[in-house]
């Protein structure tokens, strides 16, 4: 079976084709800067275990443009969007709202339950619906399937999600924590599971996803039960552009000072967190102006690993028992400096890392990091959000090619 898993963000589209016989990549690219007239496609295929890497740039002004180019160098590799050359496509859905607790086969229905849900995901969710309808349009043969990035957390108990503001806010706007990056908490705690050889329903764990956007996860028998991310991925930890927890009435405080709605809103967004701290959002750079001893650096790092320290504290009270702490994400697989910040001072509660062990991770393999004194294992594991979803994609729809053999 061949996936092709679609991530469409608000200027960027990423793909991926798996030979899922052996979930190994065929082809993979990323075009970014959409809507700007010098947009580049980096494209990497494998032919007879040889890799090809090409680079294109030329103007595109909107998404369907932008896929029909990424269907134009696919087709030109040899892998047209047919059944001739792919049995299925994968969608990554930001927001799924309350509708979607699971990976759901795309029909004209849940098309119009993605598109009610624009208001909560408006840069993401439309993106997102262009391409599922244009892969309806070129190739109707084609099964589609929606893996959404809140269904890992709907299993959420309302004391956890829900907001102390009035009820008619929750019941005519849906205001509440639906959480992020779901598909990679899940993914990565399955993952720490299997490395263990323990079942994901007997451990405990906190996951942190930490990139340029950044979240954490408390983990109880297999799901989901807090999450730092709330109703958009602002809220929660020190991330590269966002701020994270702010005081709520910031940005009341800024319009009477103002600063527009929609200036507002970017700040807190696009302009904060690391970028807003350092004037950079590269934590690589902020590393190492930090090693030469550059104040702000310092006080990002700190706050970042402060941050972390705080939600691994409360995360270890609601769960009551910790059996696996777990770092992902380009941040958490690659910075051993981040990994140590979150951890440190933390012994008194079980979770000790070994410097050296921390040192010695290596790329794309789990590493157990804990000092042998660590009651708490603590471990790198490699996220692969993309394989997630060819991974859910095909369950789905083996599950359901299972009943129809069985119903007919």
């Amino acid at each position: 079976m061949r996936i092709l898993v679609i991530n469409t963000g608000s200027s960027t589209v990423k793909y991926r084709i798996y030979d899922m016989n052996k979930e190994q990549t065929v082809a993979t690219g990323l075009l970014e800067r959409i809507c700007s007239s010098n947009a580049r496609l980096s494209h990497t295929a494998w032919h007879a275990d040889i890799e090809r890497q090409t680079v294109h740039e030329r103007r595109v002004d909107e998404h369907r443009s932008a896929l029909l180019w990424i269907l134009e160098v696919l087709k030109s590799d040899g892998h047209s969007l047919d059944r001739s050359s792919l049995d299925a496509i994968g969608h990554r859905i930001v927001h799924g709202g309350e509708l979607f607790s699971k990976p759901m086969r795309i029909d004209d229905e849940v098309i119009n339950q993605i598109d009610q849900l624009e208001p909560l995901a408006p840069l993401h969710n439309p993106a997102s619906l262009t391409a599922i309808k244009m892969v309806a349009e070129t190739a109707p043969e084609l099964p589609q399937v929606a893996v959404f990035d809140t269904a890992f957390h709907q299993s959420l108990p309302p004391h956890a999600y829900r907001y102390a503001i009035p009820e008619q806010l929750y019941r005519d706007h849906r205001i509440r924590r639906y959480g992020f990056h779901g598909t990679s908490h899940q993914y990565i705690a399955e993952n720490a599971a299997a490395y263990l050889q323990r079942p994901l329903d007997s451990l405990s764990l906190i996951t942190l996803h930490l990139g340029n956007g950044a979240s954490a996860t408390a983990i109880q028998r297999g799901c989901s039960v807090d999450t730092s991310m709330g109703m958009t991925p602002l809220e929660g930890l020190v991330m590269g552009t966002r701020s994270g927890d702010i005081d709520p009435a910031i940005p009341y405080y800024l319009i009477r000072q103002g600063v527009e709605l929609k200036e507002t809103e970017r700040l807190l967004n696009h302009s904060s967190g690391l970028l807003g701290l350092t004037g950079t959002s590269d934590l690589r750079e902020i590393e190492t102006l930090a090693d030469a001893g550059n104040e702000r650096a310092c006080l990002a790092i700190d706050m970042m690993g402060y941050r972390l320290r705080k939600y691994i504290g409360a995360y270890l009270a609601i769960l009551g028992q910790l059996d696996v702490l777990v770092f992902s994400g380009g941040i958490g697989e690659h910075s051993s400096k981040i990994r140590f910040e979150a951890t440190k001072g933390l012994s008194h509660l079980g979770i000790k890392i070994d410097r050296q062990r921390n040192l010695d991770v290596k790329d794309d393999r789990i590493s157990s990091i804990e000092h042998l004194g660590s009651e708490i294992s603590i471990l790198v594991v490699p996220t692969n959000e993309e394989l997630a979803i060819a991974r859910q994609t095909k369950n789905l729809l083996t599950q359901v090619n299972h009943i129809d053999r069985h119903s007919g």
